[in-house]
């Protein structure tokens, strides 16, 4: 499957399409818009929408499934689907790496994408604050020495031996010229599964530490982190913390803000603030997690009128009634 995210364990196919979720190695394999050959869809008035093909080239008209990748429901109900499955990877390895700053982390990703090529997998990044949380709520042990960021770099390949090799000479070279401080690897599967657990409980972590203001952002990679660094001396002692977190390769910040109970006024302090900032950067208010009911009246920060209107209509056509999703 194409695919691997964090609720991986709960979720299913039908709602990952629905919501176009991108997961954790976007960076490999890319969004399932790509990987999605056909679709049967069921409309609101009961018609079977039967594009359930297998073929990788049809240039007949309108790519109709495109419209309910990433619908949320509002369109239809998937019934089937047919998706092209990549390999299964003979040969994973994972670093887990400490870098001095995000400056740094940018530098390693570049540096990981020329030496890595096409056995990169995935690069998440993750600051300190995340650490500290994940250890403090978990008691999950940090594996390398306190940084101000930490990566997680995964390769998937077919030739053990080959992939070790450009991974090795990756390391020895992100080490002499510092741009990591410290690092460790893994290549059985139990101490992939302890590095890759310091990353997807992150979330877990957060819940802990008190009421959690979330945001999903895409964001040009240069400026990713910059928003963090703004809502800490926004928010100053009013949030108990400020973390990003997230899939650096495809620009996408998940920025959590904790406190100890709900507050309006922190509230206040955080939007528009927030859907305002990433608006000036041209970035989306949603990056994977959607629209749903929460983020409806923010739509206009990544979409112009014009699409807005388009939607609107499309929305009216196949569900003149309102029976599915509003």
């Amino acid at each position: 499957m194409p695919l691997d995210l964090g609720a991986k364990g709960s979720c299913h196919i039908g709602g990952n399409l629905a919501t176009n979720a991108g997961g954790l190695r976007f960076l490999r394999y890319g969004s399932l818009r790509g990987t999605v050959l056909g679709l049967e869809v069921v409309l609101a008035d009961g018609t079977v929408l039967n594009c359930l093909t297998s073929l990788r080239k049809d240039n007949t008209g309108y790519d109709l499934k495109q419209l309910f990748i990433g619908s949320e429901g509002t369109l239809g109900v998937i019934t089937a689907v047919s998706i092209l499955c990549p390999p299964k990877p003979g040969a994973v390895n994972v670093a887990f790496l400490g870098c001095p700053g995000f400056a740094e982390v940018l530098q390693t990703f570049s540096t990981c994408k020329r030496m890595l090529g096409e056995i990169l997998s995935a690069y998440e990044f993750m600051d300190a604050e995340c650490m500290q949380l994940v250890g403090h709520h978990l008691r999950l042990a940090r594996p390398v020495q306190e940084s101000p960021f930490y990566v997680l770099v995964e390769t998937s390949g077919s030739r053990a031996e080959h992939d070790a090799e450009k991974l090795s000479s990756f390391l020895e070279h992100v080490l002499g010229c510092g741009l990591v401080t410290d690092g460790t690897l893994a290549t059985d599967q139990r101490k992939i599964k302890t590095l890759w657990a310091l990353r997807e409980r992150i979330t877990e972590a957060l819940s802990r530490d008190g009421y959690v203001y979330k945001y999903d952002l895409s964001l040009p990679v240069d400026r990713l982190y910059d928003l963090v660094t703004d809502l800490r001396a926004r928010l100053g002692p009013r949030a108990r913390h400020v973390v990003g977190y997230g899939h650096l390769g495809d620009g996408n910040l998940h920025l959590n803000v904790t406190a100890e109970a709900f507050s309006a006024a922190l509230l206040g302090e955080l939007e528009p603030y927030v859907y305002q900032w990433t608006a000036g950067q041209r970035g989306s208010v949603s990056a994977e997690h959607g629209v749903g009911f929460k983020k409806q009246s923010v739509l206009g920060y990544s979409k112009p009128p014009e699409a807005l209107r388009l939607m609107q209509q499309l929305k009216a056509l196949l569900d003149p009634r309102g029976l599915l999703n509003p």
